[in-house]
């Protein structure tokens, strides 16, 4: 029989991140399960790659301000890059509703440590991104250090020096129970074998309602299919732009290559584990491509490229950290709806800090506790894309 002081389920990069800032800390008894041959299948290998600090809730800040900076310095940090690219993001307010809302964001930003966010008047937001159509542009917002990494490098990073400092890494096992005695874990039953453990942490992404339930715990995070078009190489854009967010339509683009990549959340999406590509979205997405800038009438987008992943949403939009409800030594690191990339590196920490210290050391994330939902006090956060 296997023993392990903490089990992760879930190989993809917040189980990465867990179990490298578990291994830094000292704790290197500990074992990452992951269902599939290769890390990366599931949403990580997917994601759009985004980092942003533009948030409207002050957990989500704060999960940011510490994650940018260790994502920028990654590769001194880790010895491995990430791919880091600080474009900056930039928000296109099409009303006076959005404008505020940018203007109350960037208060909170700032008062929360953020430096070098701005609220940009119509014109600067046309001077910063003369490709848009401007007649209905009132303003917007721009934070530099925003941008972007590769989610693949990041999460293999995180889980070679976690390996490298005596973590192990199980590929192609399945959970298929967890144990209890009492009101507390005592083990998981794998296809590979039991594993003895009193720490588990449910990092199963978008299958993580299953994985809470197999230890009695009701997680109210679904699966919510997201799809990315990349286009062909299309000249006259420059190369440090920056993800652009039209608010009127929730349309946002970025550099890819020569190319762009262009995201945009159907409403029309209804929550399950398809993860097909539908050809369908192009004609879609393109419509408000074009309405945003006018010079997309010359993309060419070969549907074959287009690819779909999985958000794991949460009824608030935000993650759900910390420990699972009357189950001792159950951890959940879940239900990132869209931010699990760019907020691994604080996810790792804070969750290495619940376990080995009984509480979130690096910033205050009890807001984020799975009690939430019961008592009411659901976070409110709009800024998702």
């Amino acid at each position: 029989m296997t023993t392990a002081d903490v089990v992760i389920i879930g190989g993809g990069i917040v189980g990465s991140s867990v179990a490298y800032h578990l291994a830094a800390a000292g704790c290197t008894n500990v074992l990452v399960i992951e269902r599939e041959k290769q890390q990366g299948l599931g949403s990580t290998g997917k994601s759009m790659g985004g980092v942003r600090a533009q948030f409207g809730t002050d957990v989500n800040i704060r999960m940011s301000l510490h994650s940018i900076p260790f994502l920028r310095d990654f590769e001194q940090i880790m010895g491995r890059p990430s791919g880091y690219r600080g474009h900056g993001y930039v928000f296109v307010a099409t009303s006076e509703r959005h404008r505020e809302y940018l203007r109350s964001n960037i208060e909170r930003q700032r008062q929360a440590g953020l430096a070098g966010v701005e609220l940009l008047a119509a014109e600067d937001v046309v001077q910063m991104a003369p490709h848009l159509r401007a007649d209905d542009i009132v303003g917007g917002s721009f934070c530099p250090t925003d941008g972007f990494v590769d989610p693949y490098l990041v999460m293999t990073g995180f889980m070679e020096r976690a390996v490298e400092l005596g973590a192990r890494l199980w590929r192609a096992v399945e959970v298929t129970g967890i144990e209890r005695e009492g009101d507390r874990v005592a083990g998981v039953e794998t296809t590979g074998g039991r594993v003895a453990t009193r720490m588990l942490v449910n990092a199963a992404g978008a299958w993580a309602a299953g994985v809470a339930g197999l230890a009695g715990v009701v997680l109210p995070v679904v699966p919510l299919r997201r799809m990315l078009v990349p286009t062909e190489p299309f000249p006259g854009f420059p190369e440090r732009l920056p993800m652009t967010i039209d608010m009127g339509t929730g349309f946002h683009f970025r550099r890819e290559g020569l190319g762009l990549l262009l995201a945009w959340a159907d409403p029309q999406e209804t929550p399950g584990f398809q993860t097909n590509f539908d050809p369908e979205f192009v004609e879609k997405i393109l419509t408000r491509a074009v309405e945003r800038v006018p010079a997309f009438e010359r993309l060419e987008v070969n549907p074959k490229r287009g690819w779909a992943g999985l958000y794991e949403v949460t009824p608030d939009h935000h993650a759900i950290l910390g420990p699972a409800p009357g189950v001792a030594g159950f951890y959940l690191a879940n239900g990132f709806s869209g931010h699990g990339v760019m907020h691994s590196p604080a996810t790792g920490r804070v969750l290495a800090d619940w376990i080995l210290h009984g509480e979130p050391r690096l910033l205050d994330a009890r807001p984020l506790g799975a009690g939430r939902f019961a008592e009411g006090r659901l976070l409110e956060e709009s800024a998702v894309l």
